[in-house]
C-alpha cells in the first residue's frame, strides 16, 4: 500500500527483502532480493535510491546503520533500535514519563520471582524482540505457573508485565514531517481476536478528554523521538479512563489500513510525503469507517466467495499478494464507510461472514448500540 501510494506520486520504487517475489517487489520498479545481513547488498541497494524506508521492525540495526551511512533514513535507525525490543521500548517511555504498565527486566528464572513479588500478578511475560500479534507471550497468575512461563521463552530476554484489566484498545496513527509538524487520524478503536487485529473503527467510542489525551501523548511521543514518517501509538484504556501505552510501531500500522478508502490523505501517503521532505496532507475522514482483517483461516474451504461478500457495493477490498494463506496469516483487509461507525462495523463483519457462507458467523467481540 506504501509502494502504490508513492507510484501514484510519481516516485519510483526499489524494494529490499530476503523473500522473492513479495507483494511490495509486485508493485515496485525493482525488487532485490538478499539477507537483511548482507551488508554489500545492502549498501549497493542504498546507493540506488534517494532515501530508505521501511516497513516493519525486524529489520537489524546494522542494516539501517548501513543503508544511513549513504543515504537519508526515516524514521532514524534509533527510533528502530528502541522500538524493535519491548525492554527498550518501555525504559523509553518510563524514562520519559508516559504511561506505561509496570514491568521489570527478566534474564533468568530467579528475576521472574523477584518481578512477581514486586509488580505482582496477574502479570504478562514477553519476550524482550521479535514478538507480534501475541506471539512470544505467556499469561502469569500464580508463582507456580512461572517455571512453565519461564520455559516458553527459550532462554530469550523478557520482560514481566503487569496484566491491565482495560476496557478497550485504541490507537493513535499520525505522521510527523522533517520540520517538525504534526497531524493525526483522531482515536481508532481496535478489537481483537486470538490477539491477532481483527476489526478497527473510526471515531472511537472514547470521550473527548481521552481522545485529546490520547493524541498529545501520541504528538509528545514523536517529538521526543524527532520522529519522521507515519508512527502508531497502541493503547489500553483501562476501566477509569486511563490511558497506558502498549506498543509503539514506528510504520504505517493495521490499525490504520481503514485510512486508505476513508481519508483524504491515506497513512502510507503520510509516509511517503514524510520521508520525501513534502508537506502532509489532511487527515479528514470522508465519513466514519471500519475495517476487518481477513486471515488465511478464510480459505480453509477453498477460495472465499468473493461475488457474495462484494455484493455490498461499500465494501472495499484489498488483498496483499500474498501466495499462500496459513491460520492467522493476514491476507488482506476489506473497509467500509457508512453514516454511522456502527453501520461501518456492521457492513464489513456481514461482508466477511458471505465470503464464508458454508460456515457458522463468527464472533469478532465487536459490540455497538
Amino acid at each position: 500500500m506504501f509502494a502504490i501510494e508513492a507510484r501514484k506520486m510519481g516516485y519510483r520504487v526499489h524494494t529490499f527483502s530476503p523473500d522473492a517475489d513479495t507483494p511490495t517487489g509486485h508493485i515496485s520498479d525493482t525488487e532485490t532480493t538478499a539477507a537483511y545481513d548482507d551488508l554489500d547488498a545492502v549498501k549497493k541497494f542504498a546507493q540506488s535510491v534517494d532515501v530508505v524506508t521501511f516497513e516493519f521492525e525486524n529489520v537489524p540495526s546494522a542494516t539501517v546503520e548501513a543503508a544511513a551511512n549513504i543515504v537519508p533514513v526515516h524514521p532514524k535507525g534509533e527510533i528502530l533500535h528502541t522500538t524493535q525490543n519491548r525492554l527498550r521500548e518501555k525504559i523509553f517511555l518510563s524514562t520519559n514519563g508516559f504511561p506505561v504498565a509496570p514491568f521489570r527486566r527478566v534474564k533468568l528464572i530467579d528475576d521472574l520471582y523477584r518481578a512477581a513479588d514486586e509488580i505482582g500478578l496477574p502479570g504478562v511475560l514477553k519476550t524482550a524482540g521479535f514478538g507480534y500479534d501475541g506471539k512470544g507471550q505467556a499469561k502469569i497468575t500464580a508463582r507456580g505457573e512461572a517455571d512453565a512461563a519461564y520455559a516458553r521463552m527459550n532462554g530469550q530476554d523478557a520482560i514481566l508485565e503487569s496484566f491491565i484489566e482495560f476496557e478497550k484498545e485504541v490507537s493513535v496513527v499520525c505522521a510527523r514531517d522533517q520540520a517538525g509538524n504534526f497531524c493525526h487520524f483522531g482515536v481508532i478503536e481496535n478489537d481483537h481476536a486470538n490477539h491477532i487485529l481483527d476489526v478497527s473503527f473510526a471515531p472511537a467510542r472514547v470521550s473527548d478528554n481521552v481522545a485529546s489525551e490520547a493524541v498529545d501523548i501520541a504528538r509528545n511521543i514523536a517529538d521526543t523521538f524527532d520522529y519522521v514518517g507515519t508512527l502508531c501509538i497502541e493503547f489500553f484504556l483501562t476501566q477509569d479512563q486511563r490511558l497506558i501505552v502498549n506498543e509503539i510501531a514506528p510504520r504505517p500500522h493495521n490499525s490504520g489500513h481503514l485510512t486508505f478508502d476513508a481519508c483524504v490523505t491515506s497513512q502510507f501517503e503520510q509516509q511517503v510525503r514524510a520521508v520525501c521532505g513534502l508537506p502532509l496532507g489532511s487527515t479528514e475522514f470522508y465519513r466514519p469507517a471500519a475495517m476487518a482483517n481477513l486471515l488465511g483461516d478464510l480459505w480453509e474451504d477453498g477460495e472465499p466467495d468473493w461475488n457474495a461478500g462484494l455484493s455490498d457495493p461499500k465494501i472495499k477490498l484489498h488483498l496483499y499478494g500474498k501466495a499462500e494463506p496459513r491460520p492467522g496469516r493476514k491476507m488482506g483487509h476489506i473497509t467500509a464507510t457508512a453514516e454511522s461507525t456502527e453501520a461501518a462495523v456492521q457492513a464489513v463483519i456481514s461482508a466477511r461472514q458471505r465470503f464464508m457462507p458454508q460456515t457458522q458467523p463468527r464472533s469478532t467481540g465487536v459490540h455497538l448500540t
